[in-house]
């Protein structure tokens, strides 16, 4: 496929028209282009990207253990000639930056295209930051599609620009393009010859003499590319009738501008980084005023601001947040002294409330369930499944702020304890995953500097946050094919924990976890609870005989519901006046048998013995306790 019929948008025969949201449509462009190397992290909203690229013939693709590592595995391959494509999510680039910075010194061989996905409205992140920062602090070229249709043509796009430029390229990807169908006009797979490695010490090894003659060169390249920007078909002008106001906007925000000022001239930029600022002059001249519309950041609004150029943007535009038709025209509607549009008739139907919550099963529950019990204890975290520990009815987190975090934040809430904290006791809770991705040296640093910190290790053979991907803790690699396997226990032991404080339990038996939690954090030493139950949605997850609760039996003492599981409903609620006077709340049950796998979790605080299997009618309760075994790995 050539760089003109990419650019210019013409389907190229054979063709097929797809239904395919951004992320699919990103990979069937990495496939066609020839791409012979995939790596990637999983990361809501990037992961389908590599998901998807993996069921293509004729490209390796894996899962790697972190953001930077699946950089340097794309960048390897593009070293040696071949194509090759790397994914995360916005804040996984910060994990990959070290890497970045350099390799846009020495530049590229084989196109390199590395797609980054932004969640704007944070709807599954701890931050909201604009990845578009990363092409003016790398000097690396930013291309940012509107849908499916440009995601992959722009795609397509950033390999062409790659390799004529020698550098990698950046597709900005935001939530609502990775997650949004549309139809996709596709063609077939170009195979693309690869050179090989050609050794060259003064390029490829980054000493600073090196390194300081490269910087020229990345100078220059970036002026070509600025150059480039004035002519792409990337970026372009649409007319328009109302010439009041002109827009200037990026990515999804032109679909959105698009959509409530249909009548105004646009200007779309398509590479957004560099910026085209002859074309975007010549365009201003056209307007009345110029409003830059961006998420999320004022980059580009800051960016001809510094040209000299009248714009307008974030003094009346939120900085947070997608740029939606409900946004743009009340804002639109004040700067021209217009009345404000009359809201929308059609009311959005009700949406029940739905709190996060864990799902039926899953051995966190039982974690966090005794977590709860336990009293003076700060809980460090991290980014999983397990962060949802914070909320009701566990409150069982007291800190999370990025992936393997939990490991260097206990040791400073050990080391940095006022006097009256000397008997607090602190714990780490952190996935299989997030430790292998980037917790690993933190707990080397607990034990290298004798950090008195009991690390609970949960282990659920999956990355189960994004979906359950594979990970090196699981067995099996992204095409689920069998895969070394990681023994977390021998691992911990050799970043130097002491045998005796390495622990292996049942995450269904509350009271070994129990029992364990309170001898281990009396120790003043490091030490590793590992929980070894697999994740509930993934298929070394084994479902038991369902239960139910006894009516008649069940007090309302409310024990089963503190444990989180899903499956149980609250029938009804009652206040009693006790002998003694006091008044108590009782709240009856009911379990959700198509719901329940019978892990047996609620068995355990369940006072009266009013959980039974579905079956059982009169059988001694010995025998049912006897029968609750936890679901285990085959």
């Amino acid at each position: 496929m050539s760089a003109e019929a990419v650019m210019s948008g013409r389907p190229v025969a054979p063709a097929s028209r797809l239904l395919m949201s951004g992320n699919e449509a990103v990979a069937r462009a990495v496939w066609e282009a020839g791409g012979r190397v995939a790596a990637a992290y999983p990361g809501t909203p990037s992961t389908e990207m590599l998901e998807a690229l993996s069921a293509y013939p004729d490209i390796y693709s894996e899962w790697s253990v972190n953001e930077k590592v699946s950089l340097e595995v794309a960048f390897g391959a593009a070293m040696a000639g071949a194509r090759s494509f790397c994914a995360m999510k916005h804040v996984g680039m910060n994990v990959a930056s070290d890497a970045l910075m350099t390799m846009t010194l020495t530049g590229v061989v084989g196109g390199l295209v590395i797609a980054i996905a932004d969640d704007v409205g944070l709807s599954s992140s701890q931050n909201e930051q604009d990845s578009r920062f990363w092409g003016r602090f790398a000097h690396v070229p930013l291309l940012e599609p509107a849908d499916s249709q440009e995601a992959y043509r722009f795609t397509l796009a950033a390999f062409d620009l790659s390799e004529r430029f020698e550098v990698p390229v950046i597709v900005r990807m935001t939530t609502r393009i990775c997650h949004v169908k549309g139809l996709v006009s596709t063609g077939e797979r170009s195979a693309r010859p690869t050179a090989g490695f050609a050794k060259d010490a003064s390029r490829w090894v980054m000493v600073p003499s090196a390194a300081g003659r490269r910087l020229p060169l990345m100078f220059e390249r970036e002026r070509r590319l600025r150059a480039e920007a004035e002519v792409s078909p990337l970026n372009f002008a649409e007319s328009g009738g109302d010439r009041r106001i002109g827009f200037v906007t990026s990515g999804p925000a032109y679909m959105h501008v698009r959509e409530s000022f249909p009548d105004a001239p646009v200007f779309k930029l398509g590479l957004s980084h560099p910026l085209p600022f002859d074309r975007l002059r010549s365009f201003a001249a056209e307007c009345g005023q110029l409003v830059v519309v961006e998420e999320v950041e004022p980059l580009i609004e800051n960016e001809l601001k510094a040209q000299g150029m009248k714009v307008i943007g974030k003094d009346i535009l939120p900085l947070s947040g997608e740029l939606s038709p409900q946004v743009l025209k009340p804002a639109i509607a004040r700067l021209l002294g217009d009345a404000a549009p009359e809201p929308s008739r059609a009311q959005p139907m009700p949406v029940f409330p739905r709190p996060p919550t864990m799902c039926v099963a899953c051995p966190h529950l039982g974690v966090y369930y005794t977590l709860s019990q336990l009293r003076n204890v700060t809980i460090s975290g991290d980014i999983g499944c397990y962060t949802l520990g914070f909320g009701q009815p566990w409150n069982a987190l007291d800190a999370c702020i990025s992936m393997g975090a939990s490991m260097g934040m206990a040791l400073g809430l050990d080391k940095g304890r006022s006097e009256s904290e000397k008997d607090r006791k602190v714990l780490a809770v952190i996935g299989d995953s997030t430790f292998l991705h980037m917790g690993m040296q933190g707990l080397l640093d607990i034990v290298y500097n004798r950090g008195n910190v009991t690390v609970l290790l949960l282990d659920n053979r999956a990355v189960g946050m994004t979906g359950g991907q594979d990970n090196p803790g699981s067995g099996r690699d992204i095409h689920g094919n069998d895969a070394p396997r990681v023994d977390f226990a021998q691992l911990v032991r050799a970043l130097g924990v002491r045998e005796e404080r390495v622990h292996v339990v049942n995450a269904y038996e509350l009271p070994v976890l129990l029992k364990t939690l309170r001898e281990e954090t009396k120790i003043p030493e490091p030490s590793v609870i590992i929980t070894n139950q697999p994740c509930v949605l993934i298929k070394d997850y084994h479902p038991l005989k369902p239960y139910k609760v006894l009516d008649e039996r069940c007090t309302g003492c409310g024990n089963c519901i503190d444990v989180g599981c899903p499956a149980i409903h609250v029938t009804r609620r009652d206040r009693v006046r006790k002998a003694s006077g006091r008044e108590v709340d009782l709240a009856f049950v009911r379990i959700e048998s198509a719901a329940c796998t019978g892990c047996g979790l609620c068995l355990k605080p369940c006072a009266p013995d009013a959980i039974v299997h579905v079956d059982t009618l009169a059988m001694p309760i010995k025998v049912v306790r006897k029968e609750a075994a936890a679901p285990t790995s085959a």
